[in-house]
Order: structure tokens, then C-alpha cells, then sequence
């Protein structure tokens, strides 16, 4: 039976697939960062998991404004980088694991999510970034990579519970999956920034530590004020 052998949790900052990309790992800017991500790259070179499920936000690259699923899973053999503007990164195509990802697909379907089916895509830094700060600059990636896109470009995203109960019936269907395979979740995205207007570059480190914490230590008190929080804006929205 396959296992989920971790979860794994990183920014996708595009400039760090910048440094990676151009060698400046070790740029006295730069250093700091990556060595602490070294701890994180040892666990995957030793883990080295099979297949990772990597559940981030696309940048209107493979869905723009006009079509926005809630939920996007790719089932597709490979899926090639997106070229945002100044060409797609020079990184390895990304191989996806179809046999996982259909067992996923038809698992959380039945379990009552309603998940866009992706046959086709290209996939951005919020994809590829996470596994350059896991991998570094290999020929070809370690694992197979199936890709978990969700909505948080245009309102209303889906709830901080919504999400919450997707990755628990992720953990079902993997637990389900006959095949002997080793497989890690990796989740991508932003903490408590606004990328323009007058919190730009504001970080609020007392939350984002007690975000990190209650990850693992109160996964459902932190759901809870996500909810909250998720309502009000919501009313105001509505207002």
C-alpha cells in the first residue's frame, strides 16, 4: 500500500528560483536562505520519496481570468514550465504519476469534492520553485510530481476548512492506493504579505510563527480562525 511518508511546507518566492537558476546560492545575500534549507534537502535526498503531490497557487499562467477552477488536478505524463514572461525556466520538465493521480481524482470525487480534471498544463514558479528549494539543480527530478492547483488569484477562494478537509481526504485516498509507493505532500504559498498598497513588504512575524506552530500542535483552532476571518471578509465583500 503507498504511504505518506511527510508534509512539507515552503514559500515559492520567484526570485529564489532566480538564485538557484543563476548560481547565487552562496551570494552572501543569499547564503543565509539556502542554508537553511540544506536540513530540508537532506531529509528529501535520504526520504527520497516517489511520487509528491505539490499543492500550490498558479499565477494566471495555466488558468487565466477566464476560467478559474477551485480546485485543479493535473493527471497528466509530464507538464512542462510556463514561460511567465522572460522565457520558462531552465529546469526539468516536471513528470507526473497518471495511475496516482486518477486514484486521487476518482477518491476525492467520490468523497464529495468537486476537482477540475487538468489533462494538459504548464506549470509556473509556484510549481517549480518549491522543488529547486528541495532538489536543488538536478538533471531531472527525484520523483514524480502530481500537481494540486488552488484558487487564490480571484474571489471567493475556497474556505480555510474546505481546504483543510481536502487534505484529510488526500490522506485517505493515498492510504488507499494499492501500489508500494513512498509519497510526501509539499504545500506552497504566502503567509500574512500583500504584494502592493501600504502593507507591501509588511510581515507580521508574531502570526506567521503562530500560524507555523498550530500547522501540527492545533491544526483546528487554527481552521477556526481562518474561518473567521474567511466570514468577514466575505461581509465585507458583500457590503
Amino acid at each position: 500500500m503507498a504511504k505518506m511518508i511527510a508534509g512539507v511546507g515552503t514559500s515559492h518566492v520567484p526570485a529564489i528560483g532566480a538564485a538557484v537558476d543563476h548560481g547565487k546560492t552562496q551570494d552572501p545575500y543569499w547564503k543565509p536562505l539556502f542554508d537553511g534549507y540544506e536540513p530540508a534537502r537532506q531529509w528529501m535526498r535520504e526520504a527520497r520519496p516517489d511520487v509528491v503531490i505539490l499543492v500550490y497557487n498558479d499565477h494566471a499562467s495555466a488558468f487565466a481570468f477566464d476560467m478559474i477552477p477551485t480546485f485543479a488536478l493535473g493527471v497528466s505524463d509530464e507538464y512542462h514550465p510556463h514561460d511567465e514572461g522572460y522565457g520558462p525556466r531552465k529546469v526539468p520538465v516536471v513528470k507526473g504519476d497518471p495511475d496516482l493521480a486518477w486514484h486521487l481524482a476518482e477518491s476525492l470525487i467520490l468523497d464529495g469534492f468537486d476537482m477540475t480534471i487538468v489533462n494538459e498544463m504548464t506549470v509556473d514558479h509556484g510549481l517549480t520553485v518549491p522543488l529547486s528549494i528541495m532538489c536543488g539543480k538536478p538533471d531531472a527530478w527525484p520523483c514524480s510530481v502530481i500537481p494540486l492547483c488552488v484558487n487564490v488569484i480571484q474571489y471567493p477562494p475556497p474556505t480555510g476548512q474546505r481546504c483543510y478537509d481536502l487534505g484529510k481526504a488526500i490522506r485517505r485516498a493515498v492510504d488507499a492506493y494499492p501500489v508500494d509507493i513512498k509519497v510526501a505532500i509539499f504545500g506552497t504559498g504566502g503567509m500574512s504579505h500583500q504584494l502592493q498598497g501600504e502593507r507591501a513588504g509588511f510581515i507580521n512575524k508574531e502570526f506567521d510563527c503562530l500560524f507555523l506552530d498550530n500547522l501540527t500542535a492545533d491544526p483546528d483552532a487554527l481552521d477556526a480562525a481562518i474561518s473567521a476571518h474567511a466570514t468577514n471578509m466575505r461581509k465585507e465583500w458583500i457590503e
